[in-house]
């Protein structure tokens, strides 16, 4: 591998000790746990292996888990978000005040329904469509909403791993 070319995620998790691994880990998911068994499963074969052991381990963790890695993550429409997520969340930049006024109100009435923060996968989706999912999203019930929160958070987790070797 010449000094330009980056290494597959695999190799750039399986070469990581075990403290960087972690951390490295825990910004892609917040769940302890699932950084844990993500870095008991080395070493991993290839790329795809790194993506099927995330997800397997991600579903069998449950609602404790995934509440925690919930709260890793700001608000849809937060202003002065940073990091990944300001990436993520590129929508909010171009949204009118109104747009952001109502996103900020409906994550309250969100949190206050079901004791959690609104996620959604929000790479290249615009304000105006977070608000209608949110607004759709308010009408589930409880367990619904932690299958769907569950299966954003996987999403995330996924584009995040892809970013530990391209951004």
């Amino acid at each position: 591998m010449t000094s330009t070319e980056r290494p597959s995620l695999s190799q750039y998790l399986n070469g990581r000790d075990a403290a960087d691994l972690a951390e490295q880990l825990h910004r892609c998911c917040g769940s302890a746990r699932w950084v844990e068994q993500m870095s008991n499963a080395r070493p991993f074969r290839d790329d795809a292996a790194v993506f099927e052991v995330a997800e397997t381990v991600w579903r069998s963790l449950g609602v404790t888990s995934w509440l925690e890695a919930a709260t890793h993550h700001p608000r849809i429409g937060e202003r002065n978000v940073t990091g990944w997520a300001q990436g993520e969340q590129a929508g909010m930049s171009t949204a009118s005040n109104a747009t952001q006024d109502a996103l900020v109100e409906e994550n309250q009435r969100y949190e206050e329904r079901f004791g959690f923060v609104f996620l959604i996968c929000a790479t290249g989706l615009s304000a105006e469509v977070m608000l209608t999912a949110i607004h759709e999203r308010l009408q589930h019930d409880r367990d619904t909403e932690l299958r769907i929160m569950a299966e954003e958070q996987l999403k995330i987790c996924r584009l995040r791993l892809e970013k530990l070797v391209t951004a």
